[in-house]
């Protein structure tokens, strides 16, 4: 603790050359008389600093000294001051510790850098919640990381979808991942890869037995995996849709993983660099073929009412007329309870 105070006060006064003593002690969170203490240790050090008693002293570094960056790039200042996901840190209870450390940062930073890497983290923010999602729930990641980092496996109780109680899961785990804000486990079960959303991981414990992870294969790589699985197009149902030209942003922000990429007879309303796929369109109309898993999948399109119509198959189409028989059902049938 006293090393990490020490380099705090001498990256603090490479920034501002004099600092009273009461103030380094109040950021330290130490005595002024520790403060004396510590400035006496860097002086034995080698270090030309000294202090200075009355109203304008303090303690004080000689100018020109300093402890620098080797070979940081502009550009590579800056992008220090841009980090993502900043309660990803919390959530690893290590949010203290990123302001500190961009705090050494800024103060070790080549004075010609400063000002740009100043202006970078007044000037850019990055949010990577979601619009109206809510706050998330609050995580303890501490157990998982002590399996992660002791290279352990995991025993976890976890809430399956649709299941009424939680299932027993022993696994392997590669490591955790924060993606747009929400954290998941990647893991082994039974020597296959999964992907195990922590908000839905009732408990965990970390067993004594080291991790049985497949050889030669990192986080990143299993990630990269599990990731294409899930964006990859479903093809079990595919249905031809066609979609009002206002609702086209929607529909790429919500179903744009499932539209299959297939050229489309006709003249195309938009460009297809623009949405990211291709489109055919007659008048305000738009075609697109999007894949889905399950029949009962299809009923999502209900959400963009007469916007968006299901061409075919006619299974899908029956579907989506039981769907809303069913609505019309409920609801004409008055309040339940009534």
């Amino acid at each position: 603790m006293k090393a990490d105070r020490l380099l705090s006060i001498l990256l603090l006064l490479q920034t501002r050359r004099r600092i009273p003593a009461a103030e380094l002690a109040e950021r330290m969170e130490v005595s002024v008389r520790t403060i004396y203490r510590d400035v006496e240790a860097l002086s034995a050090a080698g270090v030309p600093v000294w202090t200075e008693r009355g109203r304008y002293g303090g303690v004080n570094l000689l100018c020109g000294y300093r402890i620098d960056v080797t070979g940081l790039t502009a550009e590579e200042a800056r992008a220090l001051f841009v980090l993502l996901a900043p309660d990803a840190h919390d959530a690893l209870g290590l949010g203290s510790a990123l302001g500190s450390a961009l705090r050494k940062v800024m103060a070790a930073l080549p004075p010609v850098h400063r000002p740009a890497a100043e202006r970078t983290f007044e000037r850019i923010l990055v949010d990577p919640k979601h619009w109206m999602r809510g706050e998330p729930v609050a995580l303890d990641l501490a157990e998982l990381q002590r399996a992660v980092f002791a290279d352990r496996r995991l025993r976890l109780s976890y809430w399956h979808c649709g299941e009424d109680d939680p299932t027993e899961h022993t696994v392997d785990p590669y490591g955790l991942v924060n993606k747009a804000g929400v954290w998941y486990l990647v893991a082994d079960l039974d020597a296959e890869p999964g992907l195990f959303r922590v908000c839905r991981i009732a408990a965990a414990v970390t067993l004594e037995e080291p991790v049985r992870r497949r050889a030669d294969l990192a986080l990143a790589e299993v990630w990269a995996a599990l990731r294409e699985q899930i964006e990859r197009p479903a093809d079990e149902i595919r249905a031809t849709v066609r979609v009002h030209r206002r609702r086209l942003g929607q529909i790429q922000q919500i179903h744009g993983t499932q539209v299959i990429p297939a050229q489309l007879a006709g003249a195309v309303l938009v460009d297809p660099e623009r949405i990211g796929y291709p489109v055919t369109a007659v008048d305000q109309w738009t075609e697109l073929e999007l894949g889905f898993g399950a029949l009962v999948e299809v009923r999502s399109l209900l959400a963009f009412g007469t916007d968006v119509e299901v061409l075919a198959p006619p299974q899908a189409r029956a579907e989506l007329a039981r769907a809303v028989e069913e609505i019309a059902d409920l609801y004409g049938r008055g309040p339940a309870g009534a």
